[in-house]
């Protein structure tokens, strides 16, 4: 039986790119090694680095007023890194609330300096998103959004309609899916496992006014610093930035990021389909308006059944699709490498499930 998986994070690779890494395992362009034992420093993984940030550029078209870095600790190191290098004195720094992950990121943003919530969705338990109507203010050291939240399953549906002079996004399960402006941003931050590759490397787009040296930032925390040494200031994670690059060739290959927006649209439709004409037996946690493209989430309204349809999914084969606890049902995440085939099975096997039990 094939298996399908909608993990949220780590998650599915272009087949592509697994057949590829398969073949340059143990020999890497005919160099006898495999790329992570080649040194940092040598040309082969220099080429990939370079590669790597070029097709990035490329693919997100990103100006040359901005950055890109490439760096360990997950989007989470960048919960701390971004205040301690970007609130000044006399500065805030203010969040917006759409979820868990930027209520953590606002957790730690207030241990090292000012920070506000200027806008927030928790009293819709998260449901929807809120109205963004922040006027940004002198004060502000930056304003942060999260572009889609995971466990909520929604999304910002338009990234080039904020309006701030220091606007920061955690893209770390969108990015890649969809165009958007990079200049409208001062900083975007993505941990790969989502749609770029594996896990242990987060990819940074930053604004270079930002990178500034800051005496009380330790170096191995500072943007500049890491900026001034290409990302090599330390050992870069070597084989996740491989497998970055060559997921970035497959999207580069596949139609680029304009193609991905299709694909994935395409996808979140017959999901969604199933759960509108199910007549209420599927709920959908997301009010329409704000549902996630990356992250489909939905209840059933009963625990018993809903251990059922995690029983029986498993026993047809699709993986990966309990919710996150906080909200609990389901969530099927259908990133960039999710392929059309496997959104039609999960939907077939809904409609399956709902004539067995939705009498």
């Amino acid at each position: 039986m094939k298996r399908i998986y909608f993990q949220a994070g780590p998650t599915t690779l272009p087949k592509e790119v697994m057949e590829q890494a398969k073949e340059e395992w143990d020999d890497f362009q005919g160099t006898g090694l495999n790329i992570m034992e080649h040194s940092h420093r040598g040309k082969h993984y220099e080429d990939i680095h370079e590669q790597a940030k070029s097709r990035m550029r490329l693919l997100l078209d990103i100006p040359d007023t901005h950055d890109v870095l490439f760096l360990q600790g997950g989007a989470s190191l960048q919960f701390a890194m971004i205040p301690m290098n970007l609130i000044s004195q006399g500065k805030t720094a203010k969040y917006v609330l759409t979820g868990s992950w930027s209520e953590k990121a606002f957790k730690e943003a207030k241990r090292i300096g000012s920070s506000e919530a200027v806008i927030t969705g928790k009293d819709s338990e998260y449901r929807t998103l809120p109205k963004m109507d922040y006027v940004p203010s002198d004060s502000d050291a930056y304003l942060h959004i999260t572009s889609n939240n995971t466990i909520y399953g929604t999304q910002w549906q338009d990234l080039n309609t904020f309006t701030h002079p220091t606007l920061i996004a955690d893209m770390s399960s969108d990015i890649m899916s969809k165009p958007f402006s990079v200049s409208n941003y001062a900083l975007i931050y993505a941990g790969a496992q989502k749609n770029l590759g594996p896990s242990g490397v987060t990819a940074i787009i930053i604004r270079k006014d930002l990178l500034q040296d800051h005496e009380n930032v330790p170096s191995i925390l500072s943007y500049a610093v890491h900026a001034k040494n290409k990302s090599l200031y330390n050992t870069p994670p070597v084989y996740s930035i491989y497998l970055l690059n060559l997921v970035l060739d497959w999207v580069d290959r596949s139609g680029g990021v304009a193609e991905m927006e299709v694909r994935n649209k395409k996808k979140a439709d017959v999901i969604y389909n199933a759960i509108d004409r199910s007549n209420g037996f599927y709920n959908g946690y997301a009010t329409p308006e704000s549902r996630s493209l990356m992250n489909v989430t939905f209840t059933l309204g009963n625990s018993d059944l809903e251990k059922q349809f995690i029983k029986e999914s498993e026993e047809n084969g699709i993986y990966g699709l309990k919710g996150h606890r906080s909200v609990g049902g389901f969530r099927a995440s259908i990133y960039n490498a999710v392929p059309q085939e496997s959104c039609e099975s999960l939907a077939e096997f809904m409609d399956h499930f709902q004539e067995k039990y939705g009498k």
